[in-house]
């Protein structure tokens, strides 16, 4: 039913017929496996040192290869794609802090959205969102606390939170003007829905890349992706544009 009502909303923001594409992509990673680095835990070391906490900047699955928490999202800033403005559902998204970790990693929004950051830990937290259009706000959390930020203007990239009570927790939130956005899962895959039937232009986020990705593999063949972007035409209904390979070299690492 979801799908159904955001369908109908694309179709009358862009005066047209039901229809569209969805781009489906895997992200892979190729060289030596990163093995997550464990946190050392220094505050409230009674409760927080009882869970397995590890820096999630750069999660690889070893039995696949697929890279979690990519970001791929149409790029409508200068230089972009220019696509019919949709209407806000202004829907609700949370952002818990939870055995002193932030989950999810990534919250995707639509600006006119409202973000809930919960605490269901028995110590407090600190949301810290460095936003840029959006009113600046670093919320205290108590325990079970919860704290409302409706988030009204898209921001111009991925937003880190950070806690800093508890420095080694970090997440990050993307406010677009737009719905079109995917974050790879435990596969590195991800699906962007509803997009218009033309070519467009895409950006990527990947929070461990030390520099632009510039040259990657996609199904094998080398393209360059300058500025983290990406042009591919959208037809109707799927749309799989395959694997993107990205090596050990995109993330400074050997």
């Amino acid at each position: 039913m979801r799908r159904i009502l955001i369908s109908v909303a694309l179709m009358v923001a862009c005066g047209g017929s039901l229809s569209g594409g969805d781009l489906t992509l895997r992200f892979q990673y190729a060289g030596e496996l990163p093995v997550p680095e464990a946190i050392q835990v220094d505050k409230d070391v009674e409760f927080c040192g009882l869970h397995p906490l590890v820096d999630e900047s750069l999660l690889v699955n070893p039995q696949d290869r697929g890279i979690k928490n990519v970001v791929v999202y149409l790029d409508t800033g200068r230089g972009g794609s220019e696509v019919a403005k949709i209407p806000s559902l202004e829907r609700t998204h949370t952002l818990t802090s939870k055995h002193c970790r932030f989950d999810p990693h990534i919250v995707v929004m639509q600006a006119g959205d409202t973000l809930h950051l919960t605490n269901s830990d028995p110590v407090g937290h600190n949301a810290n969102v460095a936003l840029f259009r959006n009113p600046v706000s670093g919320q205290l959390i108590p325990p079970n606390g919860v704290r409302r930020m409706k988030l009204d203007l898209p921001e111009p990239a991925p937003l880190p939170v950070q806690c800093n009570i508890h420095p080694w927790m970090k997440a990050y939130v993307v406010v677009l003007e737009h719905r079109y956005v995917g974050v790879s899962d435990e596969h590195g895959k991800l699906v962007i829905r509803d997009l218009p039937e033309k070519e467009l232009t895409f950006r990527v986020f990947a929070e461990a890349a030390t520099k632009p990705l510039g040259t990657v593999k996609v199904n094998g063949q080398q393209q360059d992706w300058p500025r983290n972007r990406f042009r591919y035409k959208i037809h109707a209904g799927e749309n799989d544009m395959g694997t993107v390979t990205l090596t050990a070299d995109h993330f400074g690492r050997p």
